[in-house]
């Protein structure tokens, strides 16, 4: 295995770890529990590993907050939407504002909407009467508070050199 492989991996780890901890700094809206610790890691993985390993890091850390009673089914489709769509405009772009609305937009609206169908078919509630309120409000506060957190923190790295020494480290010679 190179070694880039097992350093993103690694990392995948780590950040999978600080989601599921971070899911203990939590708040309630209007009902649903609201993590952003989660969004800070799906920004951070999109920027540093991609938008394939945000999503396995989503999922990962959505599985065991499951797993161990400290999240919903409905973390699986707004952190992997947040995660998938952030990294890929991160890895399109190099944009960080636009990779933090991508964020936003795929764990609040995109995940919202897809907290409907988990809500009907696994929990047995009816979605469509308080949509906006129950799923799509709470999700983004949410991702708006931990985009905002990320935010600062990729740009610090940015601004301090961290950033492209840990991007670089990650590379494969083979890609360039």
């Amino acid at each position: 295995m190179k070694k880039s492989h097992i350093i993103k991996l690694a990392l995948a780890g780590m950040f999978c770890a600080v989601a599921v901890v971070g899911s203990l700094l939590s708040f309630l809206v209007l009902g649903s529990k609201c993590a952003p610790i989660q969004h800070v890691v799906n920004v951070l993985c999109g920027v540093l590993l991609g938008p394939v390993y945000g999503v396995c890091v989503a999922f990962a850390a959505s599985l065991i907050r499951n797993l161990t009673g400290l999240g919903s089914l409905f973390a699986f489709p707004g952190s992997m939407i947040g995660a998938f769509l952030c990294g890929l405009l991160y890895k399109k772009t190099k944009n960080i504002p636009l990779t933090l609305i991508g964020e936003v937009f795929g764990t609040a609206v995109l995940g919202g909407l897809c907290a409907y169908p988990i809500a009907i078919l696994f929990m047995g509630q009816d979605a469509s009467k308080l949509a906006f309120y129950v799923y799509i409000f709470p999700f983004f506060v949410s991702t708006a508070v931990g985009s905002l957190i990320a935010g600062v923190i990729v740009f610090s790295m940015k601004k301090s050199g961290a950033l492209g020494m840990m991007q670089g480290s990650m590379e494969d010679p083979k890609e360039e």
